[in-house]
Formats: C-alpha cells, structure tokens, sequence
C-alpha cells in the first residue's frame, strides 16, 4: 500500500488525458463506418461503450478530487482504476477485430494503426503499474500477432516477428519507466543514510492516519526522539562513526517498531519519529505508548561496538496523543518536539507526554516572542533600581534590571523574556537600550549629587560576542560617562554561560577593563568549573547566587555555613570583592557581615524602584547617616530622656 502513495495523484492526473484522447479519437470510426459501412450500428454499439467506460472514468476522477481519501480508500480507488484502464484499452481489440474481418484493405490498415496507437499510449500511461502494463500489452498485441501469422505469407510473419520484438520494445522501456519511478519515489520519500522513511513521508503518513481517525474514531500516539549529545560523538570520533551509531539506532527501532506494528522516519540529523498502530480507547493507547517508549529507551541505551569503540548514548523522547483529526500533522509533531525538549531540559535521557501545561507554555512564550519585537518601539521597556549596601547600611551602588509591562501580557518577568530575546537575537537591541539608559541615569545622579561605587548591569554573552558590542560600550560611554564614572560600571555576566568561547571572552572583557569597565561573576556557585573560571577570567567581584543565601536560615546546620564561608575565602585570597544578593531578614545579613561581606543586597533593604525613588532613597539615607555623624541623634535622645524625667 505505502508503495503506491507516490502514484495516486499521478494516475489520477491521467484519468482526464485518457479520456480525452479516447473519446476523441473514438468519434473517428463513427466517420469510418460512414464511409465504408452500409450499417452504423457496431460503430455506434462501440462508441457508446467507450463513453460508457469515459463515464465510469470520470466519476473515478471526481471521487479522487472531492473526497479526502486515506491510504486504504486510495488503494481501494486505485484497484477500480486498474479496472476501468484496461477495460478502456481493451475496447479497441473490439474494433480492431471487426475491421480486420471485413474485406476493405482500408479498414486493415485502420485497425492496425490504431492498435498499434493505443498499445504505445497504453505502455506510456501505465508504466506506473507494472503488472496491469505488461497484461495490457499483450492483450492489445496478441490479436495484432495472430493477424500477421493468418495471413499466411512471407512478409505478414515478418510482421508478426517485428510486433513481438515491439512488444519486448514497449514492454523494456515501460519496465526501465517503471523503475525510474520506484527510485525517484524512494528517493523523495526516505532517508539515504538509514533506508528509513524521511520526513516527507512522515507527514503524509501522519495526514493519512488522522483522516482514518476521522472515519473510525481510533486512537494513535507519536513519539519524537533525540539522541543526547550526539554531536560529541560526531565531533571526537568523526561523522563515518556517527553514521554507523545513526544506522544501528535505526536498525533497533525499525526492529521494535515491527513487533509492535508502529512506523519509523527519520525526521533529520539525530531526529526519529515513531507513529502507531491505532487503538480503541485513550486509555489504551497512553498505556502502550508508555510501554513502548520504556522499551524504546532501554534499546537504545544498550551498548553499540564500532570499529574498536564500545558506545553508549541515551535519548530524550516526546510523546504526543493524536486525539483531534481536524489539527494539522505539523502541530502533532510539534507538540511531541515540545515534550521531547522538556525532557532534554530535565536532564536528558527520559520520556516526557505532551499536555496542555506545555501548550500554555509555548503559546505563551510565543506570545512573548511576538510582542517583545515591539516593547521597545512602544515604550514598554523600563529599568529599575536595587540599592546595594555596606555592612555599614550605607547605598553604595545599585543593580540595574530590566522590567516590561505589555498592554496584552500584563508585566512580564525578566526571567522570562530575556531568555526568549537571548534566543531570538533581540537581545543586541534591548541590551543596548538598557546600557544607554543606565549610563545616563548614572550621569544625571552625578549630577544631582547622587555618587554611588558602582552600577551593577547584567549582559549576556551573546551581546559580549557580538561584533559591535566593544563599539556600542566605547560609544556610550564617550557620550554620557566621565573615565572616573566608568570605572563604577560593573558588568555581570553568569557563571553557567562563560564557556561557550573562553579566549573570545577574555579577550573582550580585558578590553573594555582597558576602558574601565569592571566584571563580576554573577550566580557564582551555580555553575561546574568556577574555580577554573576565577583563574581565567579577569573578574573584579563575585555574587554569590541567592539560593545560597536562602539556606542560610538554617544557621544549626554547619555544612550550610561552611559552603558559604569557603566561597568567602576562597574569594578574599584571590582579592576579589563579595556581593551577597537575595538577602531577606537580619539573621542573613549578620552572618554575611560576620564573614566581612564586602557589599549587601535584597529585599530586607529594598525592593528594585525606579530612578527617582531610588535617588530620594540615597539622598534621605545620606542624610540620616550625616545627622548621625553631627551627633543629632545623641543629643535628641538626651533631650527625650530629659523631658521624660
């Protein structure tokens, strides 16, 4: 049946030609027998059949255009296209037969002719079906051969000899047709490397068996599967090696698929894509696509000897319930891909079924994708400002962050659409903005007496790697900042992401520290080789990530304290400043002081605000720490104490 799905439009297509040719030429002998016949009546009989089978011809075509057949209702309508085709054909031996029995030469010559004519068209139509060609072929040539061989003389066998060696002609060139398109047709629909069906084939398969689901009401599940790190292999051992791993993964799938009746493609590169076999009850289904995707894994997960290399590799599998035939296959597989990289992102090596959490999450970040484009352009975009403290509880500096209140998406959070303008490369932009912001807030605090340390900005690597990001930092900072206010820029870039390209990065920020720009290690501890980044990097200050800090509550537990006060002398030994973010009650805070923290952060001081409060918050704190100085508040406690008595 599969075979064949590369045929139904193309036979469908030559319905209409036939017909056209037939009927057209048919019309013809009613002329003929006019002119050679006292009676009409068997050209007429005839042409009447041939518009008879033209009918049947046509509603054939019309069944196949106005219905959306699947695969078994297309090979049920290619069985009645067989049909009618040879009978269409058949039809000429009939004239043919009449004509050669009458004794007007002409007629012969006609009879012979057409023969000959709808043998050759017959050899051209129905190359695509190589059993019904070689059948009709030797209906319409057989009556020709006998022909020659009753006339009975020299030349009338020659004839018949040459009619056979036509035949072998027609017959070779439609058998060389033939398999030109079984080529083409595996070549367009699988995949070179594994012998497996490809992602065009896929998708038809797919759209074939959500338009059976619509007629029976079964279920199906799809399961989307990713080699994990793959590319390691490729990239150590070379892609010979790969394709090999590619190959025997293959083998073991289609071997599991068959036992269970499911079908496998490969989708591309490292991509598989498993469709079943249908059942009647959800229940069913999710019970064997659990089932088979546990066995599914655990093959994979065995070991694979190549050449002298004994490999392992796992899989990150999706598994997407196909239970609304009206969606489209692409949205199938696009929800099985979500599954599957949810699975990759919890660690690799596991199974993960799509559901609806995961389809408000993807709309959702779609949605952020769509509108963030836009945030800047309609002023969406705004900065706020957390306090950074000494022990002393005196503002020192500030974190910049980034806030965006969408009219249809309410505020969203950092976390959020900044992974998302990582992505898609609006960070450039939106970083650019925020630097340029942030440089002339700190030129207008300067001005109006607010003189931090530092201004704490988060940038990415992706901005740290683009080409003009060391332009765009120069250019500013020659636009709004003094080289002494330069020097209070600090950039955080985060420890989990540092090692995409350590020399460039290096490189980079050794750079923009030759124009004053400082760097801190933002989430320190977070990352698997901070140590080996503290001696590479030239970083001027950590933050330890809050969730350290979170734990410290729990002061009765040494190995709590420990961890932290390691980070601090590790730190302090490679003279590196301490910034201690996310710090929430005084218990935190008089540890962290204890350890001589260099620099205090959180909501138990402030929440982040905007420019202006953050600037009456310096001020006013400035202020009360002066009064302190003159010795107000001492002798206004005398005064009290005084007028108590």
């Amino acid at each position: 049946m599969l075979d064949n799905m590369h045929f139904y439009d193309f036979m469908h297509k030559q319905i209409l030609v036939v017909i056209a040719l037939f009927a057209g030429t048919g019309m013809g002998y009613l002329y003929i027998g006019w002119l050679y016949s006292s009676s009409l009546m068997p050209e007429l009989l005839w042409f009447s059949l041939v518009l008879a089978l033209s009918f049947w011809g046509y509603r054939l075509h019309r069944v196949f255009l106005v219905n959306d057949l699947n695969m078994q209702q297309k090979e049920e309508w290619l069985s009645h296209l067989r049909y009618f085709l040879f009978s269409y054909f058949s039809v000429w031996t009939i004239m043919f037969v009449i004509y050669i029995s009458r004794s007007d030469i002409e007629l012969h010559y006609v009879a012979i002719a057409t023969q000959l004519g709808v043998t050759v068209v017959s050899a051209t139509i129905l190359a695509s079906q190589k059993k019904l060609a070689v059948f009709t072929l030797v209906t319409l040539m057989l009556p020709l051969t006998i022909y020659f061989i009753f006339i009975g003389e020299f030349y009338s066998y020659l004839l018949a000899f040459f009619t056979i060696v036509l035949s072998g002609v027609l017959l070779y060139a439609a058998h060389n047709t033939f398999n030109y398109l079984i080529k083409s047709q595996y070549q367009a629909y699988h995949d070179d490397l594994t012998k497996l069906g490809n992602r065009r084939y896929f998708i038809e398969l797919l759209n074939d068996a959500m338009k059976s689901q619509t007629k029976d009401h079964q279920h199906i599940y799809l399961l989307l599967i990713d080699l994990d790190h793959f590319k390691t292999i490729n990239d150590t051992l070379g892609h010979d090696i790969g394709d090999v791993l590619l190959r025997q993964v293959a083998n073991r799938m289609l071997s599991l698929s068959k036992e269970h009746q499911n079908f496998v493609s490969r989708l591309g590169g490292d991509e598989f894509c498993i469709l079943s076999t249908t059942y009647a009850t959800e229940q069913e289904c999710l019970y064997h696509a659990s089932q088979f995707a546990e066995k599914l894994l655990a093959s994979i997960r065995e070991s694979y000897h190549i050449e002298e290399h004994a490999l392992y590799i796992s899989a990150s599998i999706g598994v997407s319930m196909i239970s609304d035939p009206k969606m489209e296959a692409s949205i199938f597989i696009k929800e099985a891909d979500i599954a599957m990289y949810e699975a990759k992102g919890k660690g690799r090596n596991g199974i993960i079924f799509f559901n609806n959490k995961f389809a408000q999450q993807v709309e959702w970040k779609l949605a952020i994708e769509r509108l963030l484009h836009f945030s800047l352009q309609n002023n969406e975009i705004s900065l706020t400002y957390q306090p950074q403290y000494n022990p002393q509880n005196e503002i020192i500096g500030c974190e910049v962050l980034s806030r965006w209140d969408n009219k249809t998406l309410g505020e969203v959070s950092p976390t959020e659409f900044i992974p998302i303008s990582e992505k898609t490369g609006y960070i450039i932009e939106l970083g650019y903005y925020i630097l340029k912001e942030a440089f002339r807030t700190l030129k207008e605090w300067e001005e109006k007496g607010v003189s931090l340390q530092q201004m704490s900005i988060n940038v990415s690597m992706r901005q740290l790697f683009h080409y003009n990001f060391i332009h765009d930092v120069k250019q500013l900072c020659d636009m709004y900042l003094t080289k002494e206010q330069r020097s209070k820029i600090i950039f955080e870039i985060t420890e989990t992401s540092v090692a995409e390209d350590i020399t460039k990065l290096i490189t980079n920020m050794r750079i923009l520290q030759n124009y004053g720009i400082r760097f801190s290690m933002d989430d320190f501890g977070t990352g698997y080789s901070s140590l080996s980044y503290l001696r590479q990097l030239p970083i001027n200050e950590i933050k330890i990530d809050k969730s350290f800090i979170s734990e410290l509550h729990h002061l009765e537990h040494d190995e709590d304290k420990c961890f932290v006060q390691t980070i601090f002398t590790i730190a302090k030994n490679l003279k590196l400043n301490i910034v201690a973010e996310g710090i929430e009650n005084e218990e935190q805070r008089k540890f962290l002081v204890d350890q001589k923290c260099d620099i205090l952060q959180g909501y138990y001081f402030s929440e982040p605000v905007q420019d202006d409060v953050f600037e009456k918050l310096f001020l006013n704190t400035q202020r009360t720490e002066n009064l302190k100085s003159a010795g107000y508040f001492k002798e206004a406690t005398y005064a009290s104490a005084f007028s108590k008595s």
